[in-house]
């Protein structure tokens, strides 16, 4: 088996890691990190807590040069929180070197200025940071990464949901050289390949497979509303055992607050976290979440792929979300690490076809109701169809008699239908050698004048 010891990294990365108490490597690392040491442009494609973030940290931190104080690596997360994990990873590993390695931490929302009065005095070794403050500092003269020759595209099918990718591109447009290019993302979807396309050179494209597209530490129910009230089945299941961390996930942000505002009007402490909520309280927020002052959080999709909190025990989908890739982004939450974790997803009548699509990903569901203030086992919603037994049509009359007949069953039901069905096809046997006496006499009558 494969140790990280077995990658020649250098002796601070091992300590850092040693910290983290990470002995084997995952499989996206044990595959990639080689590759990208022997200077390859990469596509990892792996599920959501496979380590993809020091797939790319471990071999840059490796051929990172400390002694030249200049800008060696560019880093782009889609979304603050994201960037914010990548940089707390990145710090980790850094603090362990004994020359100081400089990070560049450019996230929008927060202090540009700043940012351009400490650029003026140093370039950073590696740059992390949101697609478009490191954008707007490229163009205003300020951020230098020509010297750079890595670039990593973090969540790259986030980065084109969020419509992050021609920025994305801008950027690796501006290096002054060949650069490395590794691209890291969830799925893939059509209109990424196209880019991928034309931003990488002959890449090693690393799909890691998986024995289910989450987690098999996560077990992932499925709960029909019913029509019932989803705020009060939210709050039962918040309130049922005692669930260490759950995060609640909502389609739109007034989906988001309307959940918040109930459960708080319940008496629980709720965390509320979506794009409405302004940069740096999102980041205080976030900071209390990890400090355990919450153990609720209800929040949008926009930071489904942006939490990444140790010990989320539970995460609830209160609907199924419109873009079916970011249901494996939400469930991802939960089971990281090796946990286990309980994935709840809540659904109405009329969403059939959403489940469906989602078991064609290969999503597999534990259907499950709530009975006498308990999650119980409930019966497979795909049962009648694989008890259904194909018939021929039938004559709309023995259609309703075999109806009537279910009604109330009585003895010797069968032999009776049977002996109407006997009739019926007597009946269409004499109509049918009727019609067909009718039609030879007819053409004998015809053949008899044309000859006279």
């Amino acid at each position: 088996m494969t140790k990280f010891e077995d990658f020649n990294l250098k002796p601070f990365i091992i300590k850092a890691l040693s910290e983290l108490k990470f002995i084997d490597p995952t499989q996206v690392q044990e595959k990639l990190i080689p590759e990208i040491m022997a200077g390859r442009d990469v596509v990892g494609q792996s599920a959501t807590g496979s380590g993809k973030t020091h797939a790319f940290l471990l071999p840059i931190f490796n051929m990172i040069d400390p002694d030249k104080q200049q800008t060696q690596a560019v880093i782009t997360s889609p979304s603050r929180e994201l960037a914010y994990q990548t940089i707390s990873a990145a710090k980790q590993i850094s603090k362990f070197s004994d020359k100081p390695i400089s990070i560049g931490a450019y996230v929008g929302g927060t202090d540009k200025q700043r940012q351009v009065n400490r650029l003026k005095r140093e370039q950073p070794i590696l740059v992390i940071g949101t697609p478009g403050r490191i954008w707007d500092l490229i163009l205003s003269g300020d951020l230098d990464i020509h010297t750079a020759n890595q670039f990593v595209i973090d969540e790259a099918d986030m980065t084109l949901d969020m419509g992050f990718l021609d920025i994305v591109d801008k950027i690796g447009a501006s290096f002054g050289k060949t650069v490395q290019t590794m691209v890291f993302s969830a799925t893939i979807p059509q209109k990424l390949e196209v880019f991928l396309k034309k931003s990488l050179v002959h890449p090693l494209i690393e799909e890691i497979p998986v024995s289910t597209v989450i987690s098999p530490t996560i077990d992932n129910w499925l709960i029909s509303t019913k029509g019932k009230d989803k705020n009060q089945i939210i709050y039962k299941l918040l309130t049922m055992g005692n669930p260490y961390l759950v995060l609640i996930f909502a389609n739109t942000r007034k989906r988001v607050e309307e959940i918040n505002q109930y459960l708080k009007g319940q008496g629980l402490k709720v965390a509320m976290i979506h794009g409405g909520v302004m940069p740096r309280e999102r980041k205080r927020l976030m900071k209390r979440v990890k400090n355990l002052e919450f153990q609720f959080v209800v929040a949008t999709d926009l930071a489904a792929r942006g939490i990444d909190i140790p010990g989320v025990s539970h995460v609830i989908n209160d609907d199924i979300p419109e873009e079916l890739d970011s249901f494996i982004h939400r469930v991802g939450r939960t089971g990281r690490n090796g946990m286990s974790g309980i994935s709840i997803t809540l659904y109405q009548p009329g969403e059939e076809k959403l489940v469906a699509e989602l078991e064609d990903m290969g999503i597999k569901f534990k259907p499950k109701e709530i009975r006498n203030d308990e999650v119980v086992d409930s019966y497979d919603r795909n049962r009648r169809k694989t008890h259904r037994r194909k018939h021929e049509k039938l004559d709309p009359s023995m259609i309703g008699m075999i109806k009537k007949k279910k009604k109330k069953v009585k003895p010797g039901y069968k032999r009776k239908i049977k002996i109407n069905l006997e009739k019926k096809d007597a009946l269409d046997r004499r109509v049918k050698n009727r019609e067909e006496s009718r039609i030879k006499r007819k053409s004998r009558k015809s053949s008899s004048r044309r000859y006279k």
